[in-house]
Parts: structure tokens; sequence; C-alpha cells
């Protein structure tokens, strides 16, 4: 059996970033909740950069229905804690992984003690965890830690990075006292304002945002954790361009095209605003057609 060796194992990283940077990596805590569709995925591709340390929230476990898109999930899998699962994914690529969990999830209760000694935080929560999302980011915000989401849109992913003494989650979202619907439309625009995903939905029906479903892809999903993964080596090592909200950007795989966007104000700016009206109506006219077709 071949020895692990951290030189070794990351010595291909070697050339787009220094040998000097490797070994830094290797010493940042990234926290990550959720270790689901997105999650798993961010959690390997910064194993696989050298992280050398990690804080890990999930409570779920591995259920049928993740197989179209969830690292973790296989046939040998189900009905594991995906927590479970992911730990030993990450300690069969590092076994000198240094590993923290949160089997309860993260909440409000707790999220102070999950980003303890954390230098940046990946987003992998669910789409509709509208209020532990906030909670994290609330929190990140106060305790200056750099904060980086990635939708899975479609089949393309967005992007938002959230930095200390910048623009805030709650700033750019404005969820504030909305209902979970409009918190999931508000949550899906201000990601991807460009809206590339619009135009090759083929089945609207699977789109149930009050009942919290929608259809997923495995293809944004790894897109997600390579545009995760880069901006949070660049946070993490200080060198290239971050552009943090409200500045963001989307690519979308299937139109072959990236926009980069920037909406002063968030879900405030004007272009937000009739971009809302348009969604509430899409998903009324979305709704209404479901419930013809039944």
């Amino acid at each position: 059996m071949t020895p692990f060796d951290y030189r070794t194992a990351f010595s291909r990283n070697i050339g787009w970033i220094t040998a000097d940077e490797q070994q830094r990596l290797r010493g940042f805590r990234v926290a990550i909740a959720g270790l689901g569709g997105v999650g798993g995925y961010h959690a390997l591709a910064l194993a696989r950069l050298g992280i050398g340390r990690f804080t890990l929230a999930e409570m779920d476990h591995f259920e049928l229905q993740n197989l179209n898109r969830q690292t973790g999930a296989t046939m040998s899998t189900l009905g594991r804690p995906k927590l479970e699962v992911m730990v030993e994914m990450l300690r069969d690529i590092n076994p000198a992984v240094e590993v923290e969990c949160f089997p309860r999830g993260v909440s409000r209760d707790d999220v102070r003690d999950f980003l303890r000694g954390a230098d940046v935080y990946v987003d992998g929560l669910d789409f509709f965890a509208f209020e532990a999302r906030r909670a994290t980011f609330a929190a990140c915000a106060e305790l200056r830690v750099p904060a980086v989401t990635a939708g899975p849109i479609g089949m393309g992913a967005a992007l938002l990075t959230f930095l200390p003494g910048g623009m805030t989650f709650e700033e750019y979202f404005c969820l504030e006292g909305c209902a979970d619907e409009e918190k999931a439309i508000r949550f899906l625009l201000g990601f991807s304002p460009g809206m590339l995903q619009r135009g090759y939905l083929a089945d609207p029906s699977r789109v149930n945002l009050a009942e919290h479903k929608g259809p997923s892809t495995i293809m944004a999903c790894q897109l997600c954790a390579g545009a995760a993964a880069v901006e949070a080596l660049k946070i993490l090592l200080n060198r290239g361009t971050v552009r943090a909200a409200p500045w963001g950007y989307q690519f979308d795989a299937y139109r072959n095209r990236m926009v980069r966007t920037w909406r002063p104000g968030g879900n405030r700016n004007p272009l937000q605003r009739l971009g809302l009206l348009f969604a509430r109506r899409q998903l009324r006219a979305m709704r209404q057609s479901g419930a013809r077709d039944a």
C-alpha cells in the first residue's frame, strides 16, 4: 500500500500555484454548511486542492432522489448520514485532513461556533434553506469571514461573493419579512439577474416554489464546485481579482454564454424590480398551466 504524502499527492497543483502557496493551503480552514447537491462537490474540490482543515455541517441522509446529482449518493450509501459519508471521502483523499463536524446542521444558535477559525465560508445549503442561510451569512459579516455562494442554475452556475466590510447578503437579496415563495423568487433572480437559463426549461410543471421543489442537474453542481473553489483559492491566497457583491457572474453551459452582472442595491435595483415583477407573473402563469394540465 502506498503511504500518503501531502507533497506528492498535490504536486500536480504546482504550476498554477506555487509550492509555497500549496503549503499555505494546507493550513487553511474552510467551513461548508450543507453537503448535498453542491456542498459535497465543494468539499471534494477543495480537498483535492489541498485544503487541510474543514468545518462541515449537515443533518440529512442520502435518499434515492439524490442519485442524479449528489457526489456521495450511491446505492451503497442510501440511508447513511451525508456528513459521515463525505468525511470518509475526504479522508480517502487526504488521510491527514482535519474535520470538525456539526451533525445537526447549522442554525442561529450555533453558527458562531460553526464559523470559529474559518478562513472562508463556502455555501452548500439547500436552495430553500433560507433562514439557515441568512443566519450563516449574517454571522460571516459580523465575524468578518469571506463568504462564497455558487448556485446550480439550469445547466450552469451562478456565483456571488460577500467580503468583510462590503455589501451583505441581506442588503443584496432583501429577504427580510418575505414569504417563502417570494424569498425563492428573490434568491433565484438575485443569483442570476441575466436569467441565462430561461428558455430551455423542458417541463415547467416541475417547478413548485411553494412546495420547495425544482429540477436539478449534475452538470450545474459540478460547475458550481469549480467556480467556488477558484474563488476560495483567490481569497485565501490573496491573488487574482475578487469582485464581491453587487458584482456576480453566471455561466450557462447549455447556452455557451457567460454574463457578469452588477446590481447596486441588489434586489432593490430598478432592473431587479422589473425582473421580479416578470418572475412573479411567469410563476403565476406556470402555476395556472399546471392546474389546467392536472
